[in-house]
């Protein structure tokens, strides 16, 4: 799925500030021979010409215990991360992943068992929790990656008790959903002010089935909800993963990837609304990868986010290329 490394390498720009330290606090792995992602491959981007230095990985479904009761199935995924940052430590020239964040299902009346397990497996590298709500009514929409919630889910009253027991523990809560979906998040922000939540992918803004075409009304109704969000100051905005096919550029389709020039002025706008409703200090770049790799390179990617940053006062750059994510994930 993800080997068109061929494909990549026909945009190969200069790096951008090559010197500056980023922290990726959003990236997938796979085992082999899954998907193909695994440490060796996030080091072949990391290591591409940017400075990245910390990453922190982002719960997929990956490597989950095959037996033993359910609600405990995902802690595998949190033993294969913890494998693989101990075999990145071996080799401090290269990115550390230096954090994660796991999957539990926050529903759960036994979800400290499950929260113990994970840190009792991370070994140092627990974080918080993703349990996404994204759901999409009309399943006529040709999502390429399907949403993973159900309706509602935000206003579970089960589901609001895990949200705010995270944040009694000192963990973080992280969710990806869909752009219809901010009000229900924001309103579940205002619910649970006592944990750090954080919202993955602008919130996700769909531009395919009946979406496409759309984009400028999206973008106008998506200011005013992304707005109400950043009203709840325990919400941090991880800004990245719009390009991801179902966002619908087209980029994945094309004979050749974008550039950066083409990535900033298709995307910045989104950007900077974000960045000024939440303040630099509430937002952190992304890389999403290796999902937002079928559409550019991580190089081209950290390239435009780069000139994303490059109007913006010196702490505000070195907040979004790496000091919220530390601040966030402790790192």
């Amino acid at each position: 799925m993800f080997n068109n490394t061929e494909w990549l390498s026909q945009v190969r720009e200069d790096v951008i500030d090559p010197a500056r330290e980023i922290v990726d606090p959003h990236h997938h792995l796979w085992p082999k021979p899954h998907l193909s992602y695994d440490l060796e491959e996030l080091w072949s981007d990391t290591q591409d010409g940017h400075n990245v230095v910390q990453t922190v990985f982002m719960e997929c479904g990956a490597s989950y215990r095959k037996d033993g009761p359910d609600h405990l199935k995902p802690v595998g995924e949190t033993e294969f991360i913890a494998a693989a940052s101990a075999r990145a430590a071996k080799d401090k020239s290269k990115a550390q992943i230096a954090a994660l964040v796991a999957h539990a299902d926050l529903r759960l009346a036994n979800l400290d068992e499950v929260l113990e397990a994970h840190a009792a497996a991370a070994n140092g590298l627990f974080r918080g929790i993703r349990h996404a709500g994204s759901f999409e009514p009309d399943k006529s929409v040709p999502l390429s990656i399907p949403g993973r919630g159900p309706a509602g889910l935000f206003a579970d009253r089960d589901f609001r008790r895990g949200v705010a027991r995270l944040g009694e523990k000192g963990l973080t809560f992280d969710t990806w959903l869909y752009h219809h979906q901010l009000p229900e998040y924001a309103a579940l922000a205002r619910a649970v002010p006592g944990t750090v939540m954080i919202l993955d992918h602008f919130g996700t803004p769909l531009g395919v089935g009946k979406y496409a075409g759309k984009r400028a009304d999206i973008f106008e109704k998506w200011k005013d909800d992304i707005a109400a969000v950043a009203e709840n100051q325990n919400v941090h905005a991880k800004l990245g993963g719009l390009a991801m096919p179902d966002n619908g550029f087209g980029w994945n389709g094309r004979d050749k990837p974008p550039t950066s020039d083409e990535f900033v002025e298709a995307q910045a706008p989104w950007y900077h609304h974000a960045i000024k409703v939440f303040g630099p200090e509430r937002c952190m770049f992304e890389s999403n990868f290796p999902v937002d790799r079928l559409s550019l390179s991580y190089r081209t990617l950290w390239n435009g986010l780069k000139k994303i940053a490059a109007d913006y006062p010196e702490p505000a750059k070195a907040a979004l290329l790496s000091g919220t994510a530390r601040k966030v994930y402790k790192l």
